[in-house]
């Protein structure tokens, strides 16, 4: 293997998993996955929770959509936005968790 290339490729998924990494490495885009993977939501039932501005929701929100981690279903003006795929609440979950753990002894 020349240079590391044909070991990434040779592992199916890394890629896309490497994608998904991409659009999770935003704080906004987090926060309302965490709070869509609670329950369906509108973008003005977002922009409440968050004290974000509609524009500063609907932008994540697109981000989100685009990489197929929620879906968007209408009803007639307003657009309610839903998890698309449980595994993604459980990776930020696991995240946090492991963000917010104690530190163990002797570790640096």
């Amino acid at each position: 293997m020349d240079d590391g290339v044909t070991a990434v490729q040779a592992e199916p998924g890394l890629a896309e998993a490497a994608q998904l990494f991409k659009i999770l490495g935003n704080e906004s885009r987090l926060w309302l996955l965490r709070l869509i993977g609670a329950r369906p939501c509108t973008v003005g039932e977002l922009a409440e929770q968050t004290q974000m501005s509609q524009p500063l929701v609907s932008q994540p929100l697109r981000s989100l959509r685009q990489g197929g981690l929620v879906s968007a279903v209408r009803h007639g003006k307003e657009v309610t936005y839903a998890i698309t795929n449980t595994h993604v609440t459980h990776v930020v979950t696991d995240a946090l968790a492991h963000v917010l753990e104690e530190p163990a002894q002797g570790s640096h």
